[in-house]
């Protein structure tokens, strides 16, 4: 039986329908039963003729065969039908156009051939979003008649091979043109401003046959929408077409208590009542030689029969391609716990003259693709075959720049306990030991996982500042957090600088376990399921395997840049360390003959570092906690934040972050970079007042109460104690600084505008999140008009008019007083208080 494996969304088959105008009115046909004409019958010349003696032919999966100045592709009979990938890379960015590099992915589609009428070859468009498996059953044919398969291109047949077997078409125009199918999607060419092909600008170079792909180079030159004055880019483009196997790799149903990406579609066989979403993880093909295959089921490491290389870009600066391939083979071991010895590797590039058809756009192998850019970041996406979620290949992005992203981290981060951090060039050994670790980050997701956002929160804060016990664990269980560097660790410890970055640990074993343990074929994708469902019950016993989701907006255990079980305590470690920092920063940043940009910068990182320890404690107010789970685990799936956290979590904020930092406001370093103090207190402090002051975290808070009435945190509490704290100065009749006006002036006008917003019917805007999946406190608002926000909000700005009303007679200060009466105003305003007429 064989899968159906078909696109949705496309238009039924119909019977055409065929009209003639005269004048304006369309003739009655239906009297004449007129036909629809057949297809034009296409000459197919002698073989001779068409691949001459003159042809240059290149054997690969199909014939490639260049005659004078045109392409043709011969086609077996025995692939048609066969799934071939696409991918489109560039190989030569524009000097014209920023943001786009040599090695960038530009596209990607599956397609097949298969013979059509009038000697015509036809290239279909596949994709796998349904699925039906047994194509004896009726739902097997009912969905293959409501979802065919697109035409996207023809090409009539230049001949037939000698034995008839297959197919000789000529490919110069398509490849010729400008078709999304080979080059730019169409999403891709709007993004970076580019028009149609200009074709007396552009050329075909080459087509190249292996026996898995065939390799396409064009230079193409577009018309050009950009901001320098040119209308005009010119590129070097490659296509790679894959021969996907023909027997797709046994699938692996993703368990959503393990992250990897995935490749989804909908079942119509799963459910048989309904339709089933099924999400397959996106792994590599790793499986025992044949003759492996007995020591392997005894548990003996054994080499698989393909392991994954990773090639490094030949134009990679020498002194840190060690640091690359160390980043990939750090994974060895993780691989290692799933029964496989030399599974992963990375290898340098082979020169011209050791293999002149290598190409670091052919998509027929992995690797790491070094960009002479300024964008400080690097990625790691992977292509995998949409029928079985096999991944193909991957291109990692390294762009040059990452290096200084890396080295501010590492400077704040790690300044105040490492002397080698704390100036702005690093000596080559740790630059080379922060690019090992980004690789092996990078080279992770090109194995199918996730960023684990949740793997830090399994670490004892106070563990952190242990050098033995850091040597023995690491500092986070999982190199795919974004847990960066040991910011916890105070100057007094002595931690190893080994011990302040993460390297693969517990859970990335797991993983790698879960997703390439190799299970005999007669174990279906299905029956792997309940043996490995039996399995992550038992390794979630342990805290150190368990995985936080980075699309979570509501579990504080799953944050970014976060370390340690309780983000509160590892924070008040991470300011005592940015205090220390603070007085030195001229001296760390200067630089003989430089002006103080570098001073700004590092400044600019210090204060990014604070506003994450804000955004850390603030999203444990309103928090819930969600813990994947099958029916047979106990226990729930989704708890709120326990309320000590919560108040805890508020009690930092009102320390550090509402209580003006004053420690930061250092003049030695502002009246060196012109800086405004109002503005960056401002900026510290406004960001997280919006997130507390927001309709979504009210929600959960009054959900809480509802299901939790005894012991929680309530939407009243967190009002109460933001009151406390940002109106502090008006119980003792203290003046008011500027920074604690402006605060003070935020607070009221967010209030005023979700009371206002909620009265009209309108939900007002909260920060852009992904809800926890399955969750129904998400969801649960619409009219805020009707539920007890706007009765809370009225009630703590009638609250907060009597206190300042009370302590308006009492102040002397002026600038004070005047802040008092201007937010006395605003309040009797929203509030339709008439104000009584001064005298």
């Amino acid at each position: 039986m064989l899968a159906c494996l078909i696109c949705i969304g496309l238009s039924q088959a119909q019977k055409p329908q065929y009209r003639t105008l005269k004048g304006n009115m369309p003739q009655d046909t239906t009297k004449k039963n007129i036909a629809p004409p057949l297809p034009k019958q296409v000459t197919v010349k002698p073989y001779k003729n068409v691949i001459t003696e003159k042809a240059i032919t290149q054997k690969g999966f199909f014939a490639v065969h260049k005659v004078d100045e045109k392409y043709y592709f011969e086609i077996a009979d025995s692939l048609l039908g066969r799934d071939i990938l696409i991918v489109g890379r560039i190989a030569r960015g524009s000097a014209d156009i920023d943001g786009v590099y040599s090695g960038d992915q530009i596209g990607s589609t599956n397609i097949s051939f298969e013979k059509g009428p009038g000697n015509k070859l036809f290239m279909n468009r596949l994709a796998y979003n349904t699925r039906s498996k047994d194509s004896t059953q009726a739902m097997y044919k009912a969905l293959e008649r409501s979802n065919m398969r697109a035409i996207v291109a023809a090409f009539p047949i230049a001949a037939y091979s000698p034995d008839s077997t297959g197919s000789v078409i000529d490919v110069t125009d398509f490849i010729s043109s400008d078709n999304d199918l080979l080059y730019f999607s169409t999403a891709f060419k709007s993004k970076v401003k580019l028009s149609g092909q200009m074709a007396d600008k552009s050329y075909m170079e080459y087509v190249h046959a292996y026996a898995e792909n065939i390799e396409i180079r064009c230079m193409k030159t577009y018309g050009y929408g950009g901001e320098r004055g040119v209308n005009t880019a010119t590129l070097e483009l490659n296509a790679s077409l894959l021969l996907l196997p023909k027997i797709p790799m046994k699938s692996r149903i993703a368990d959503s208590r393990v992250g990897y990406f995935s490749v989804k579609y909908t079942d119509y066989d799963a459910n048989p009542q309904g339709v089933k979403q099924i999400n397959l993880a996106a792994r590599w093909r790793l499986e025992p030689k044949p003759e492996d295959v007995k020591k392997y089921l005894r548990g003996e490491l054994v080499e698989p029969q393909k392991p994954i290389v990773f090639y490094i870009d030949p134009s990679t600066p020498e002194k840190w391609i060690p640091y690359l391939i160390q980043g990939v083979n750090d994974w060895k071991v993780a691989f290692e716990k799933a029964g496989f010895k030399n599974a992963i590797m990375a290898k340098r590039a082979p020169s011209f003259k050791e293999d002149s058809t290598w190409s670091l756009e052919d998509a027929s192998h992995a690797a790491i693709v070094y960009k002479a850019s300024d964008t400080p970041n690097a990625s790691g996406p992977s292509i995998p075959d949409p029928r079985s979620g096999e991944i193909i290949e991957s291109h990692v992005n390294w762009y040059h720049n990452i290096m200084k992203l890396v080295h501010d981290w590492y400077f704040i981060q790690c300044g105040a306990i490492n002397p080698e951090a704390n100036k702005m060039v690093f000596n080559d050994k740790l630059m080379g030991e922060l690019i090992r670790f980004v690789s092996s980050h990078e080279v992770g997701h090109t194995l199918g996982l996730l960023h684990n956002y949740g793997a830090s929160s399994a670490t004892p804060v106070e563990k952190l500042r242990d050098n033995k016990w850091l040597t023995e664990n690491g500092h986070t269980c999982s190199i795919m957090d974004y847990a960066r560097f040991n910011y916890v660790a105070q100057p007094e410890d002595k931690i190893d600088q080994a011990n302040t970055f993460p390297h693969i640990n517990d859970y990335d074993k797991w993983a790698i376990e879960w997703g390439y343990r190799w299970y005999p074929d007669e174990m279906t994708p299905e029956k792997e399921v309940s043996v490995l469902n039996t399995l992550t019950i038992e390794k979630q016993k342990n805290r150190r395997l368990w995985f936080g989701n980075e699309r979570n907006s509501d579990d504080p255990r799953s944050q970014n840049e976060d370390l340690g079980d309780n983000a509160m305590k590892a924070n008040e470690y991470g300011i005592k360390n940015l205090k220390r920092i603070v007085p030195n920063l001229v001296k760390w940043t200067s630089v003989a003959n430089e002006d103080y940009d570098n001073l700004s910068e590092m400044y600019k990182q210090l204060i990014a570092q604070l506003n994450l320890y804000g955004g850390h404690a603030a999203k444990y107010i309103g928090g819930i906690y969600e813990t994947p789970k099958t029916v047979e685990q106990a226990g729930p799936v989704y708890e709120y934040v326990p309320a000590d956290l919560q108040k805890e979590a508020l009690t930092f904020l009102d320390r550090n972050i509402f209580t003006t930092p004053d420690w930061l406001l250092d003049n030695n370093i502002l009246n060196k970079i012109n800086q405004s103090p109002i503005k960056i207190v401002s900026d510290i402090q406004n960001p997280v007042l919006a997130r507390l002051l927001n309709v979504r975290v009210f929600v959960k808070l009054i959900a809480n109460e509802a299901t939790q009435p005894v012991n929680c945190y309530k939407l009243t509490d967190l009002l109460d104690d933001l009151h406390a704290s940002i109106w502090k100065e008006l119980k003792d009749n203290q003046p008011i600084s500027v920074y604690r006006r402006n605060l003070q002036k935020s607070y009221l006008e967010k209030l005023i505008y979700i009371m206002e917003s909620s009265l009209k019917g309108n939900a007002p805007p909260t920060p852009p999140t992904t809800p926890a999946p399955g969750n129904p406190v998400i969801s649960s608002y619409t009219n805020n008009s009707e539920n007890d926000i706007v009765s809370i909000v009225k009630f703590e700005l009638g609250d907060l008019r009597m206190l300042v009303k009370t302590a308006l007679p009492n102040t002397t200060d002026i600038m004070s007083r005047a802040h008092l009466q201007d937010v006395l105003d605003r309040m009797d305003t929203a509030l339709e208080i008439k104000t009584e007429t001064k005298k």
